[in-house]
């Protein structure tokens, strides 16, 4: 049976000395799949005095984080998600202190917390709260107190939410091991017990959490703090693991689907015809009868050649997966099927009446500068859509974009995408490194490197460059000499005279071997081929000639020797 991550939390706190508790805690462990894709999220926080609406900084800064993070996409990392709620929630502190209080600070927090997904614990800090790691009877401090000393003793907090707009999060990420424990306190604890004091009490009550909390609270009080005391004790007990058999059947739990012919009618869907068949997967035009307002869709179905390979499966749903995500214009999108009981394995989704950009390519061999520009810019669109959700495609070519009647652009098939808040989860299954199609995959992805966002640019340079010359920058590449290959630009302008040459200098960018040369963001290739990037330009000009335009280099040094041995022949020559 699956056996899911597990902790054994307890946490306390008081108000001490003082008539107010301004500190603040919570976690929440889902219940469901969330489980998996978000994990357990455990945070504290401590209002600061010095702020008038501490206390209800410190509670908002908790409520709102734990419910936000369980909101954002769970194709982002942990790290994502949590950046982007901290930030806003610190731009919200901030207008409302300002707002209800009269200036920057009114609402000021810290706040520290850790997300356990999978085997990995995501630790973020901010002020002046900490996380202790106890692990094989040894204590250790996380996290680094965001204070500054001004005169003997005296500091003040240098870090904490809703102090100012501009923001820094500290992040650490650490593997998990079961048997961990996890120490979450506020200053009122950490001031007054030192490490040995701590490592006691812990190593006494490790048994009872809950019991462990309350006495930590209560001999820091005896101690002397002066403070709100707050502390939260997280053991980790289980971690996440699936059994292998089980996950190939829960795989497996529907069948492939026959070969389909016109005529046939499948969970409500009429077969009209074919439209593509591969030794890995069958696509048909089909109508759904049982939902009067939609056409036409098209139905893919796996290859009965992998009915027993659960890494083709678990890739087959992986397409359905990151469809199910995305919503853009410039992206397929999945058909609903209304909670629709299925028989057989297969996706569903919207019918694009058209034809593919390779298709369009081979009519129109000659494209104006325009066409090409507002063809990149309709698939950056799309990309854009993918990279905000922290997905990247991986196989964008051609044959991989959709045109409709109304010349709108589709990116299409989603299986080798690459999705970063899933490769936090373990899986059983470890999938080949996947690239796209050879000859429009970024060379990283032949050294065995993850891809980023550049390398969708990388292949999207590669489509505009085509479409300018017919021709490919590094020519053929074939799969198995990929590693082997030296990949050195050959100047559109040479392909094809008519192109402008800052045109050709975006192109260059845009398809560098080094992603590090490359476009940063889309937008910005977009830009440039819109008008002349003077700089580009200039830097282009400086390069040495072999180094800009190899090919026009060697034959000028051949025509020069030609030449030179011309001059040798008449000169040595004999008089008659």
């Amino acid at each position: 049976m699956q056996q899911n991550l597990a902790i054994t939390l307890g946490q306390c706190s008081i108000a001490g000395v003082k008539p107010d508790n301004d500190d603040f805690y919570g976690a929440i462990t889902p219940k469901d799949v969330t489980l998996d894709s978000k994990g357990i999220a455990v945070v504290i926080a401590d209002g600061v005095s010095a702020s008038e609406g501490g206390k209800q900084a410190s509670q908002i800064a908790v409520k709102q984080f734990l419910s936000d993070y369980y909101s954002t996409p769970d194709s982002w990392t942990a790290k994502t998600a949590i950046n982007k709620v901290i930030s806003a929630l610190n731009l919200w502190l901030c207008s409302q202190g300002q707002r209800q209080y009269g200036g920057t600070g009114g609402m000021a927090t810290t706040f520290s917390g850790v997300i356990f997904k999978s085997h990995t614990a995501h630790l973020c800090h901010i002020g002046d709260s900490r996380l202790y790691r106890w692990q094989n009877g040894r204590l250790e401090c996380l996290t680094n107190d965001h204070r500054v000393q001004f005169g003997g003793e005296r500091s003040y907090l240098s870090r904490a939410l809703g102090i100012d707009t501009h923001l820094e999060i500290d992040f650490r990420v650490l593997e998990l091991q079961a048997g961990d424990v996890f120490m979450l306190s506020t200053d009122g604890v950490h001031d007054v017990l030192n490490e040995q004091h701590i490592s006691e009490v812990l190593r006494e009550h490790a048994a009872d959490l809950q019991q462990c909390a309350e006495k930590l609270v209560d001999v820091a009080l005896h101690a002397g703090s002066q403070d709100n005391i707050t502390c939260q004790i997280v053991r980790i007990d289980r971690l996440p693991k699936v059994n292998r058999e089980e996950f190939y059947q829960k795989l497996s739990q529907l069948p492939f689907a026959p070969d389909l012919k016109a005529g046939q009618v499948m969970d409500g869907y009429l077969i009209l015809r074919e439209l593509n068949a591969t030794s890995r997967s069958q696509v048909y035009l089909a109508e759904d009868t049982l939902d009067p307002g939609v056409d036409k869709v098209v139905i893919k179905t796996p290859s009965q050649n992998f009915n027993d390979d659960p890494s083709y499966i678990d890739l087959f749903l992986h397409e359905e997966w990151v469809a199910r995500r995305l919503d853009s214009p410039h992206l397929i999108k999945l058909h609903e099927r209304s909670h629709r009981p299925r028989t057989f394995l297969y996706s569903v989704v919207e019918y694009v009446e058209g034809q593919t950009l390779r298709q369009w390519m081979l009519d129109n061999p000659s494209p104006s500068v325009a066409q090409v520009r507002a063809t990149v810019d309709q698939i950056a669109r799309g990309l854009r859509a993918m990279h905000r959700m922290e997905m990247i495609h991986q196989d964008l070519k051609p044959d991989n974009v959709l045109i409709d009647k109304n010349n709108t652009l589709k990116i299409i098939d989603f299986g080798s995408t690459r999705i970063a808040g899933l490769m936090e989860i373990q899986s059983v299954l470890q999938h080949n490194h996947i690239v796209g199609t050879a000859s429009y995959s970024a060379p990283e992805y032949f050294k065995g490197e993850r891809g980023t966002n550049r390398s969708d640019i990388f292949s999207l340079g590669v489509i505009a460059y085509e479409m300018f010359t017919s021709q490919l920058p590094f020519g053929e590449i074939e799969p198995e000499k990929a590693q082997k290959k030296k990949f050195v630009y050959i100047s559109a302008c040479i392909q094809n005279p008519k192109v402008p040459e800052w045109v050709d200098a975006a192109l260059e960018k845009a398809t560098h071997p080094n992603p590090e040369k490359r476009y940063e963001v889309l937008s910005e290739f977009v830009a440039d081929l819109t008008r002349p990037n003077t700089s580009l330009l200039a830097d282009q000009q400086q390069r040495p000639l072999l180094e800009r335009n190899p090919l026009a280099f060697w034959k000028g040094l051949v025509a020069l020797q030609f030449l030179i041995i011309l001059v040798l022949t008449y000169l040595l020559a004999p008089i008659h």
